[in-house]
């Protein structure tokens, strides 16, 4: 049986708001990929990635893409690396809002918003055209 609505939409509005400032261990971190059972690599400021496990009030409730951001816990880190695990902290948000959270005092600088120039790109496109024919002088005829 699944869960209850009204614990998705909890887990829903948390998930819009962010705190208003941020402990020591936790910090906003990029997901760079799922690695399945509610595991992810998580890219930190630093550019380090590491291994997150995903909270239990947010799995099967809210999914998470490639690219997006969440909030990761470190604080059990030095836990569980004394007991082997590969798992060094915990999403306890996740960053649904951007442009919201984007506005906070603790958004890392190192992530930007990646914009699109089209001045960078000097070739002209070539969306919507046919290849170039081998012979465009000959005529098509006997």
């Amino acid at each position: 049986m699944g869960k209850p609505k009204r614990h998705v939409h909890a887990a829903d509005q948390e998930s819009l708001t962010p705190p208003d400032q941020l402990t020591d261990s936790q910090s906003i971190a990029r997901v760079v990929k799922a690695e399945g059972n509610s595991n992810y690599i998580c890219e930190l400021p630093n550019k380090k990635t590491i291994l997150v496990e995903l909270e239990s009030r947010f799995r099967n409730t809210i999914w998470i893409k490639r690219g997006g951001y969440v909030l990761v816990d470190l604080g059990s880190m030095e836990e569980r690396s004394k007991t082997g695990s590969k798992v060094v902290g915990e999403i306890i948000n996740i960053v649904r809002d951007e442009k919201v959270w984007r506005k906070e005092a603790y958004w890392p600088k190192q992530f930007v918003r990646q914009t699109y120039d089209e001045s960078e790109d000097d070739e002209e496109s070539t969306v919507g055209k046919l290849p170039p024919s081998d012979s465009e002088d000959e005529e098509y005829g006997p």
